[in-house]
């Protein structure tokens, strides 16, 4: 069986993923920055977190794939949030700034995500949404 992003975003919302994807980082063995975070639990963690196991290779691609669900999905959530900015009344200085971009970079993405997920007819809508390009 392979293991895909594609295989997998349809399965796991965002943050189901990102739980799977914190469960499988925290049983790897391997002193990753992931397994430098040590909650005390009382219902069963510490005691997954004592054991040294390590992922079978099953579960490394798994935790590998569900990296790149988390950022697909993520980037998804950026459109969302952009498109209420705007509708918000939010100026493209305030999204880039949320963004930590230039304003003309986060026009510019905007209006690739559009392009890449939205029907021509809902494109067109959020592109009149998000008026001319920022000149600075």
């Amino acid at each position: 069986m392979s293991l895909t992003p594609d295989d997998l975003e349809a399965e796991f919302s965002l943050s189901t993923a990102a739980t799977r994807l914190d469960f499988l980082s925290r049983r790897d063995s391997g002193d990753t920055v992931l397994n430098t975070v040590h909650d005390e639990d009382e219902d069963g963690w510490e005691s997954i977190r004592a054991t040294d196991t390590s992922l079978d290779v099953h579960e490394s691609l798994e935790l590998l794939a569900l990296g790149e669900v988390i950022s697909r999905k993520a980037h998804d959530s950026q459109l969302v949030g952009i498109r209420a900015a705007l509708r918000g009344g939010a100026t493209w200085e305030q999204i880039a700034q949320a963004l930590g971009v230039s304003p003309q970079q986060a026009w510019d993405g905007f209006h690739d995500s559009i392009a890449r997920q939205l029907d021509a007819g809902a494109a067109e809508s959020a592109r009149e949404l998000a008026g001319a390009r920022p000149s600075r």
